[in-house]
């Protein structure tokens, strides 16, 4: 069971970037999958997240109407659509799934914590 990330790279600002999300030996569909962010010397922070069978879409404040989050199940991939990137945006990039459903039973999808799989990261970089 894994999560590969990827799609990150250096963008300028105002630019836009697609992450990907593959997941591994389970249905992706059927669990709910976020998407973090970790600057260096800061606190992993969260994005977004897609809810199982896709119920519900969640977005943090600082990223709403900038960032959107999908999937596409034939693929078994989530996407985290990047646009009017700024240079505060620089960070690795992390998705997550809950495989334990504790998304499900509470409803909170903003705290690490709730989530047990993680990929390794995708770099992205915001400069000009």
């Amino acid at each position: 069971v894994q999560l590969q990330a990827s799609g990150g790279g250096l963008v300028q600002p105002g630019g836009s970037l697609r992450l990907s999300c593959v997941a591994s030996e389970f249905r992706a569909n059927d669990y709910a999958i976020g998407w973090f962010r970790q600057a260096p010397g800061k606190e992993r922070y969260w994005l977004s997240s897609i809810a199982a069978r896709s119920l519900g879409e969640y977005y943090s404040n600082s990223v709403r109407g900038r960032f959107s989050i999908s999937r596409d199940s034939a693929k078994n991939t989530v996407y985290l659509q990047m646009n009017n990137l700024e240079p505060g945006d620089t960070a690795i990039y992390f998705c997550a799934a809950d495989l334990s459903l504790l998304t499900y039973s509470n409803g909170i999808y903003y705290q690490p914590g709730q989530y047990d799989t993680w990929g390794q990261g995708t770099l992205v970089t915001v400069s000009s």
